[in-house]
C-alpha cells in the first residue's frame, strides 16, 4: 500500500477527529498539540494517520498521540507509522522515546513492545484523575496508564 508521512505545520490541518480516536478528551489534546510536532500519514491524498511528538526533557521525546482511521487499521500501517515516529525522533536528535497507553489496551501494548518499547512504569489512576468521563477498552474501565520507553 502506497502511503507517505509528512510533518504538518498548520495546526488547523491536523484532524482533531482522528486525534480523538486515540485520546477522547479534547482538552488533553489541546494541552499538547500546540507545543508538539504533528505528522500526517496520507494514502491516495487522504489523511489516514497522525502522530504527535512532544519534547519532554533534554534528549527525550514522547509520542503523545498516534492514530489511524478505522478503515486502515489491521493492515500493518500502525507499525509503519510508529516506526516513522521512531526514525523521525532519531533524526531530530532524541535519544529516548516514551509513550503511554491505557492498561487495558492489549493491542497497543503488543505493538509498542513489538517495535522495541519496554514497560518502565504505571501511573495509577491516571485516567480517573485526568479525564472527565469513564473510558472503556476491551470491556474494561481504563484506570491506569502504562508507560513505555525506548532508547534510540
Amino acid at each position: 500500500m502506497d502511503y507517505k508521512v509528512e510533518e504538518c505545520t498548520n495546526i488547523e490541518d491536523i484532524p482533531m477527529r482522528l486525534l480523538l480516536d486515540a485520546d477522547p478528551e479534547e482538552k488533553m489534546i489541546e494541552a499538547y498539540i500546540h507545543r508538539g510536532r504533528s505528522f500526517l500519514m496520507y494514502h491516495e491524498g487522504e489523511v489516514i494517520g497522525v502522530y504527535v511528538l512532544l519534547a519532554t526533557r533534554p534528549n527525550t521525546v514522547e509520542i503523545m498521540n498516534i492514530a489511524l482511521t478505522k478503515a486502515m487499521q489491521g493492515k500493518g500501517l500502525g507499525e509503519q507509522l510508529l516506526r516513522h515516529a521512531l526514525e523521525t525522533s532519531r533524526k531530530l536528535g532524541y535519544r529516548i522515546v516514551e509513550i503511554g497507553t491505557g492498561s487495558t489496551g492489549m493491542s497497543q501494548l503488543y505493538l509498542y513492545q513489538k517495535c522495541g518499547f519496554r514497560m518502565v512504569g504505571v501511573e495509577v489512576d491516571y485516567f480517573l484523575r485526568n479525564y472527565s468521563m469513564p473510558l472503556y477498552e476491551n470491556g474494561l474501565r481504563i484506570r491506569d496508564m502504562v508507560r513505555l520507553s525506548q532508547a534510540l
